[in-house]
């Protein structure tokens, strides 16, 4: 299972991993595990931020943060979906949190230059909290794995194969199924914000 370097072989569950990172007896071994853990999606976790974020070093802070975060948190996975939903559903607020502060990392010099292609006032304040209430409605409303291919599909503009993929979703129909769900969901919340 585990060879004298704390590496852990493939064949270990991330549910196996978590389970030893959370109630090892030893510290060391606890440790291990958990960076074994999050090292197993390093990768995943820099793209889904660069695809957010379009910028390399952005993407690097990002998932640096992230994975650093999930890494200390890892007690307070309440293991009601797989690990990676998790993982990715941290990632995405973490992505979203951080696009909101852009606008105080932007050089004003820069922006005072470029060309004003703002909308007008009372536009732009119904599209914010339009924004506001979607995000607001996905997170209350659809349960995680609904929430992480909402995402993957229309915000990463993943294919149905890969979404399915990387969910790891074995249902004949992959994540059309998840994703019909989810859609639903939200219509339905639609409705009932149109008629208060």
């Amino acid at each position: 299972m585990v060879a004298s370097s704390n590496r852990w072989d493939r064949s270990v569950s991330d549910e196996e991993l978590l389970g030893i990172a959370r109630s090892a007896g030893d510290a060391e071994h606890r440790r291990a595990a958990a960076t074994e853990l999050v090292s197993r999606y390093r990768d995943a976790v820099y793209l889904w931020c660069f695809r957010y974020t379009g910028d390399v070093e952005r993407a690097l802070d990002l998932s640096q943060d992230v994975l650093t975060s999930v890494w200390q948190k890892l007690d307070t996975f309440e293991s009601r979906a797989k690990f990676s939903s998790w993982l990715y559903s941290v990632t995405r607020n973490r992505c979203i949190d951080a696009s909101r502060h852009v606008r105080y990392l932007l050089d004003e010099d820069a922006v005072a230059a470029a060309p004003d292609r703002a909308p007008l006032p009372d536009r732009a304040l119904d599209e914010e909290q339009d924004e506001a209430w979607l995000l607001e409605t996905i997170r209350t409303e659809l349960a995680p794995d609904e929430q992480q291919a909402i995402w993957l599909r229309c915000i990463e503009r993943m294919g149905y194969d890969e979404v399915t993929r990387i969910m790891r979703l074995e249902n004949a129909s992959g994540a059309r199924t998840v994703l019909q769900r989810a859609r639903k969901k939200l219509r339905a919340a639609l409705e009932r914000r149109k008629v208060q």
